[in-house]
């Protein structure tokens, strides 16, 4: 039985075995600032305390670790009998006292003898795991339940609407995005244009202004660039029996299917000319033929349209009718690409939100937890030219790849077609015209410095263990640049670690 994150804050390599034994990823920790770094950037299971820590340090880390909402128990490694070294009491501000009960007074969870009680750790560890799914949100109330999902929705949508219609964000160009869609849906708008680079969510746009249009009636789309003309045309209007060769029973068309709810006409700048005239006739007279047909049939649906390209341009070539972009254009809809300002901060609530909702992997559902920040800046950065679906790709991609909790950069392949590249030593879809060396360095580099050269929580930001870490800085020679300054409190905490020997970190 095993806990998924320890972190040992102890010197002594028993500790370390008895911890990494037990815990799937283990943090080793020198002092109480080292422990506090590593419950800021990861969500420990259990902390095990050296007893040379004493009941004062226990106090204060406890009164500390509140300040991150961290409720995570603590055990206290004992000395087989209880003896400290009298040279090792001068060095310590708060020796501990002999017993366990003032230990347990202090706030730890249990205490553990020495090496004659670690047979007893295995069930401190059942019970543990046994209270975390006691807390299981599954078996909580239904209130409890309910209040927990308007948190996630609350976190990933704006509002309920876009929580109806997964529309992920709250940036401002969402904000907007979906005050525009309110005010349309409320209005009599129709048609209603809706434009968008491909991938930013049209089709989504539509169905939210016909879930507060049209609720309970029927919404139907239909590609326009995905038929021929005459198919198309038919699959609009309908036809008649005997219309044309193989026409050999009459056909609903959508117009007439869609009845009192929606129509959507996606990417409508695919529709031939000729059959734009026939669509500008609809809008303006709200009725329609089938083919072949003498019978007036009236068109009571709301028509939307959608497209990934300028209309205006597409009009001056000539390869849109002008009445018809005049006839569309009334309140039109944009939607932000992912890569613009006003969007940029949904990314990281966008992977989020793929990462916990994914089906692409039933093995690993609920097991991958998050992104590296390294991993998330890079997202960041990218122009995302497929938008929203090529994010969602990207992360499904990754959730395949990783073999983590955690998704680092080694999971992220921006551009799959770039992975037979690997042989020819460059970082796929991330960063080109470097050896891959050359960016593992780098990226170690830019982590220490951002954590300003603490490697605990540098470690932690790349997704590897402190022990890895160690052995890439000594690999790749990578020093410290002495003319960056350190703050006090962080040439304080580094002289400090610096008198203490590095401990031994495994996953």
């Amino acid at each position: 039985m095993t806990l998924r994150r320890i972190i040992a804050l102890s010197r002594d390599p028993e500790v370390q075995q008895l911890a990494q034994k037990y815990g799937q990823e283990v943090f080793g920790a020198d002092d109480l600032a080292d422990a506090l770094d590593i419950v800021q950037t990861v969500k420990p299971d259990l902390i095990l305390f050296d007893h040379r820590f004493g009941t004062g340090h226990i106090r204060e880390f406890l009164d500390r670790a509140d300040k991150y909402s961290t409720n995570v128990p603590i055990v206290v490694v004992g000395d087989d009998d209880d003896n400290i070294d009298p040279a090792t009491l001068g060095s310590i501000q708060n020796p501990p006292l002999a017993g366990s009960t003032e230990f347990m007074q202090a706030g730890a969870y249990d205490y553990l003898k020495g090496r004659q009680d670690y047979a007893g750790f295995e069930q401190i560890i059942s019970r543990i795991k046994n209270e975390s799914v006691s807390r299981d949100p599954c078996l909580v109330t239904r209130a409890t339940s309910d209040e927990r999902q308007a948190t996630e929705s609350s976190r990933f949508f704006a509002e309920d609407l876009a929580c109806s219609v997964s529309m992920v964000g709250c940036s401002k160009a969402t904000l907007d995005t979906l005050k525009m869609i309110k005010l349309v849906a409320a209005s009599r708008c129709n048609p209603i244009l809706i434009l968008g680079e491909t991938g930013t969510g049209k089709e989504l746009a539509a169905k939210a202004i016909h879930i507060l249009r049209h609720p309970n009636g029927q919404f139907v789309a239909v590609n326009c660039a995905a038929l021929t003309a005459n198919l198309l045309e038919s699959e609009l209007f309908g036809h008649v029996k005997g219309s044309f060769t193989g026409a050999d029973r009459e056909k609903t068309g959508l117009l007439e299917l869609a009845e009192s709810g929606t129509l959507l006409l996606d990417e409508i700048s695919e529709m031939p000319l000729d059959l734009q005239a026939k669509l500008l006739r609809v809008l303006q007279e709200k009725c329609f033929r089938k083919v072949g047909g003498i019978k007036s049939i009236a068109c009571n649906a709301t028509i939307m349209a959608s497209s990934n390209r300028n209309l205006k341009s597409e009009v001056q070539a000539n390869r849109f009718r002008r009445d018809l972009y005049y006839r569309l254009n009334i309140c039109p809809i944009t939607l932000a690409p992912l890569r613009s300002q006003g969007r940029k901060q949904d990314i990281r609530l966008l992977t989020e939100y793929f990462l916990k909702t994914s089906t692409i992997c039933p093995d690993k559902c609920g097991k991958i937890t998050s992104l590296t920040e390294l991993a998330i800046e890079v997202l960041e950065k990218h122009d995302w030219p497929g938008n929203v679906r090529e994010l969602c790709n990207v992360i499904e991609r990754a959730i395949l790849l990783e073999t983590t909790d955690k998704i680092g950069l080694n999971a992220i392949y921006i551009e799959p077609t770039e992975w037979n590249e690997v042989s020819n030593s460059t970082t796929p879809g991330l960063i080109k015209d470097f050896s891959l060396a050359k960016a593992e360095c780098e990226l170690i580099a830019r982590a220490l410095q951002k954590t300003g050269w603490q490697k605990t929580r540098a470690a932690a930001l790349l997704g590897i263990t402190r022990a890895t870490l160690y052995a890439k800085v000594k690999q790749y020679n990578i020093e410290k640049d002495p003319y960056i300054a350190d703050g006090p409190a962080k040439q304080e905490q580094n002289e400090v670690s610096s008198s203490l020997s590095q401990p031994v970190v495994a996953s």
